[in-house]
C-alpha cells in the first residue's frame, strides 16, 4: 500500500490529507495560530473546586476553564506537585529524577479536596481540545511521546504496545529500555520501535529528555496560564505515527514549510526525507491531486457505496447514527441474505473510512441491513473491526445486537471535521433571486477599479469558474478582456479557473493568497 500526505498550506490554516492507493482517508485542518493542541503542557491555576464532581476547572488560558477529574490527576499527582514547588522555590536545581524522591500515589478513590486547593499551580497536559462550547479536558498524568518511545514522569513502568505480538521481540524491546531506562522516568514502547536497534532506542530517550529540559528550564521563570512545552504541529504528530516504508511521497505547496517536514524528518528517519516533493503548479495542491473531487464525494449526509447502496450520517448531540441502505440493489433471483451480507461488507469498509475522515468520536451506531444467519453477522463483526484496526484512535466495538445494530466508541480529542460539500444556486448565489448574468463581468471589473485605484493593490489574484476564466483570458494576447483590463488598469490580473466554484462565483487574493473582501 503506499502512503501519500497532501499538504495544502494557506495564509490562516494547513490542510493535511492522507491518501491510500490514491484514496482519501484522513483529513486534517490545523489553524496556525491554534494554542491548545492535545499534548501540550501547560503551568495553570486552579480556579475552583467542584466537590460533587470530583473535579476542578483550571485556567490555561483559554476563553473557557479546562476540566480536569480526579481520575485525571495521575497516580503520583504528590509528585508532580514536590517538582513544581522545588522548581518555583529555586529546591530543584535539573531537570533530571535520579537523586528526586517520589511521593506516595494518591487514593484511586480518593477526593479532589483531598489533594488539592483553589489558586494552586499546576503542570497539566491537554487531553482533549476545546470542543464545540467546552473548554480543554486536561490531566496532570504527564507523557511526551517520541518516535519509538513515549516518556512518563514520575513512574519506574516499562510496558511495550500491545500490537507487537512477536514475544521475543516484545522481551528484546523491553531489555533494552530497562537497561537504559532514566530513574524515575517510565517508558511506553511504541509499536514503530519493532525492529529498531539500541542505539536508535536510546538517542529518542535522549530526545525526550531534552524535551522535559526545556520544559523545566521554563517552568523556572513562569507564572500561570503559560505553555511550558507545545506539541509538535499536525504534520509532524502524522509523521512520526505514521511514518514507514510505505510513505512514497509528501506533497507541499509552501517552500517554508517543506523544508521544516525535511528537517524533521531527518532526525526521525533520515532515509526518507528525499520523499518530500515542492508543489508549484498553478492549479491548486488539492485539486492537482484530485483531492478537492474526493472530499465533494464522501463529505455529507449521504455516502454512496458500490452497486446502489448507500450511508446515511447523522449527527446529534449525544451520538452519531449511521444507516445503511441496499437503494435497491437486491436484484430479482439473488438470495437476499447474500445480497444484504454484500452490501453490509461494502458498508463497513466505508464506515471505517468515514469515521477516520471525519475524526467523529463519542458513541456511534450503526444500523446494518438485517442478517439472519449468525455465521453472516460473524463474518460482518470481523470485517468491521479490521478495518478499523487502521484507526490510530482508540476504539471499542460491540457484536451486532439481535436488532441488527452495531454499537461503538471511539475516542474523540478534537472536534470533528466538518465540510460543507453542498453549493450555492449558480443562478440566484442563495438568495431566491435572479441576477442579471450580462452584469457579472460588469461586477468583477468594478471590483478591479476598487482595488486597484481606492486599495492601490499592486497585485491582484483572480479565482473564477472555469467558464468564466476561457472568457476573460481567450481571444489572444491582445485581443483578451485580461489585456484589456491591463490597458486600462495598468495591472496584470492572473486569472485562475477553479472547478468547485459556482458559474457566477469569483473571488480575489492578494499576493501573500489572502483573500481580499470589500
Amino acid at each position: 500500500m503506499n502512503n501519500e500526505l497532501i499538504i495544502d498550506s494557506a495564509a490562516g490554516d494547513v490542510q493535511i490529507a492522507l491518501l491510500e492507493d490514491k484514496r482519501l482517508v484522513e483529513l486534517n485542518k490545523e489553524k496556525k495560530d491554534n494554542n491548545f493542541s492535545v499534548g501540550d503542557i501547560y503551568l495553570g491555576r486552579v480556579r475552583k473546586l467542584m466537590p460533587g464532581l470530583n473535579a476542578a476547572f483550571v485556567e490555561v488560558g483559554y476563553e473557557k476553564d479546562a476540566f480536569l477529574h480526579y481520575l485525571d490527576l495521575g497516580p503520583q499527582f504528590q509528585s508532580l506537585n514536590k517538582y513544581i514547588k522545588g522548581a518555583l522555590g529555586g529546591r530543584q536545581h535539573d531537570s533530571e529524577l535520579k537523586n528526586f524522591t517520589r511521593e506516595p500515589d494518591i487514593d484511586k478513590t480518593g477526593k479532589i479536596t483531598q489533594v488539592m486547593t483553589a489558586g494552586q499551580w499546576l503542570m497539566v497536559q491537554i487531553a482533549k481540545e476545546p470542543i464545540s462550547s467546552k473548554g480543554p479536558r486536561i490531566t496532570s498524568e504527564l507523557s511526551i511521546p517520541g518516535r519509538f518511545l513515549v516518556l512518563v514522569p514520575f513512574s519506574d513502568a516499562v510496558s511495550v504496545s500491545s500490537k507487537i505480538k512477536s514475544a521475543e521481540e516484545r522481551t528484546r524491546l523491553k531489555r533494552i529500555v530497562q537497561a537504559i531506562r532514566p530513574a524515575n522516568f517510565g517508558l511506553i514502547i511504541r509499536t514503530v520501535a519493532e525492529g529498531k536497534k539500541a542505539e536508535e532506542i536510546e538517542r529518542d530517550i535522549q530526545d525526550l529528555l531534552g524535551k522535559w529540559n526545556e520544559c523545566f528550564q521554563k517552568l523556572k521563570s513562569s507564572k500561570p496560564p503559560c505553555k511550558l512545552l507545545g506539541e509538535i504541529d499536525r504534520t509532524s504528530v502524522i509523521l512520526r505515527d505514521m511514518l514507514n516504508p510505505q510513505f512514497n511521497s509528501i506533497h507541499v505547496n509552501d517552500a517554508a514549510l517543506a523544508d521544516e517536514i525535511k528537517q524533521y524528518l531527518s532526525t526521525i528517519a533520515p532515509e526518507q526525507k528525499d520523499i518530500i516533493k515542492l508543489y508549484k503548479g498553478k492549479q491548486s495542491i488539492f485539486e492537482h491531486f484530485g483531492v478537492d473531487k474526493q472530499i465533494k464525494s464522501v463529505f455529507g449526509k449521504t455516502v454512496g457505496l458500490p452497486n446502489g447502496a448507500y450511508l446515511v450520517i447523522e449527527h446529534t448531540e449525544a451520538m452519531h447514527v449511521i444507516d445503511v441502505n441496499s437503494g435497491g440493489r437486491n436484484r430479482s433471483g439473488e438470495n437476499q441474505e447474500n445480497s444484504a451480507l454484500a452490501v453490509n461488507m461494502a458498508a463497513a469498509k466505508e464506515i471505517a473510512r468515514q469515521l477516520r475522515l471525519r475524526d467523529m468520536g463519542g458513541i456511534i451506531i450503526i444500523d446494518f441491513i438485517d442478517l439472519h444467519s449468525p455465521e453472516n453477522r460473524r463474518e460482518l463483526f470481523a470485517c468491521l473491526k479490521t478495518e478499523m484496526k487502521r484507526d490510530r484512535a482508540r476504539h471499542t466495538i460491540l457484536p451486532p445486537s439481535k436488532f441488527g445494530l452495531v454499537q461503538m466508541t471511539r475516542e474523540r480529542v478534537r472536534p470533528e471535521v466538518k465540510v460543507e460539500t453542498t453549493e450555492k444556486c449558480p443562478s440566484c448565489d442563495g438568495t431566491g433571486q435572479l441576477k442579471p448574468a450580462i452584469l457579472l463581468l460588469d461586477d468583477i471589473e468594478n471590483n478591479i477599479r476598487y482595488f486597484v485605484q481606492e486599495q492601490n493593490e499592486r497585485n491582484l489574484h483572480l479565482k473564477v469558474h472555469p467558464f468564466i476564466e476561457a472568457f476573460i483570458t481567450k481571444g489572444g494576447l491582445f485581443k483578451s478582456l485580461r489585456w484589456k483590463w491591463y490597458r486600462k488598469y495598468k495591472r496584470w490580473i492572473k486569472t485562475e479557473a477553479v472547478s468547485s466554484y459556482h458559474f457566477s462565483e469569483f473571488h480575489f487574493f492578494n499576493a501573500k493568497g489572502e483573500e481580499i473582501k470589500i
